[in-house]
């Protein structure tokens, strides 16, 4: 839906439209398993039985491990961190308490992601309207304003990564938003990073630039990204603890919109710049949005 979003706006750019909405809904929870569409056979993966996406993400969170020493605790601190955004939103799908042995000590679904290190499954929906900014002006809701956006794919397969510890897309995507938008990292306040599963959050803070390479297991785990840190991350809770319909982007851009708004739930003091940073497929594609309640 960060793409969508960018498309929309080169369309209302280019005179093709005045007005676009981008929609989206699910009933994933509801329908269950047996309506899920089959996958493609994939004849480089698909006779490994993998389970789907789970498997695949898990391949690059082990290699991350390997190459970095990140341990279980601090991927585990990633939905703890999420889980703490959530208690702060009333709508959230799951508001319990937990903590890294709650995480850590829940069913095993492919190592190293235990259940509570996967995103939920729910039902939900949302949507965006876009128009101008001489026309948004007049409007009763106090406008967000794009400054910037980017995208990138890498490959529909997760086995064929130029590198299991980086996404391209992301470093494709991300850089291009910012520069589009003519930021550097330190004017961000506010940063939505799609969190189907625990380690993304880490590849997005550094892909994007936020952190070196390696650095974000430790950044994490200092609390940067959960309430009063320096760095706010997935304020609503999160794929992880808010919703997870089987598509997230678009809840992470209203997330965005919400915060620059100043009427989220869990609202950061002060954001003027919020990014929101999407992902699709297994690592295979990346949207980046940069939002504003400043005028460019």
């Amino acid at each position: 839906f960060e793409i969508h979003v960018a498309h929309a706006q080169a369309a209302i750019e280019a005179g093709l439209c005045s007005v676009a909405v981008v929609a989206y809904g699910s009933t994933q929870r509801s329908a269950g398993r047996k309506n899920a569409s089959p996958r493609e056979f994939n004849p480089y993966e698909t006779p490994f039985k993998p389970f789907m996406p789970s498997t695949a993400y898990a391949m690059a969170a082990n290699r991350h491990m390997h190459e970095y020493g990140t341990t279980r605790e601090q991927l585990a601190e990633v939905a703890v961190a999420a889980r703490k955004w959530a208690q702060l939103n009333p709508v959230a799908f799951d508001q319990r308490p937990l903590d890294i042995a709650g995480v850590l000590n829940a069913k095993m679904v492919s190592y190293p992601f235990t259940v509570r290190d996967c995103c939920l499954v729910t039902d939900g929906g949302g949507a965006l309207i876009l128009t101008s900014s001489d026309r948004a002006k007049d409007f009763p809701t106090k406008p967000c304003y794009i400054l910037g956006s980017g995208e990138s794919v890498e490959t529909t397969m997760v086995s064929q990564m130029e590198d299991f510890t980086s996404s391209r897309a992301f470093r494709v995507a991300g850089p291009e938003a910012f520069r589009m938008a003519g930021i550097k990292h330190s004017d961000v306040d506010h940063l939505m990073i799609y969190d189907a599963f625990a380690h993304l959050p880490m590849y997005g803070l550094e892909d994007l630039g936020f952190v070196k390479r390696g650095e974000a297991k430790d950044f994490i785990w200092e609390r940067n990204t959960a309430p009063g840190g320096k760095l706010p991350i997935n304020t609503n809770g999160g794929g992880l603890s808010y919703t997870h319909t089987g598509m997230y982007g678009m809840f992470a851009l209203q997330e965005s919109v919400r915060q620059v708004r100043g009427t989220a739930p869990a609202q950061v003091p002060n954001v003027k710049i919020s990014v929101a940073h999407g992902v699709g497929g297994m690592f295979s594609a990346s949207g980046t949005v940069v939002l504003s309640n400043q005028r460019p």
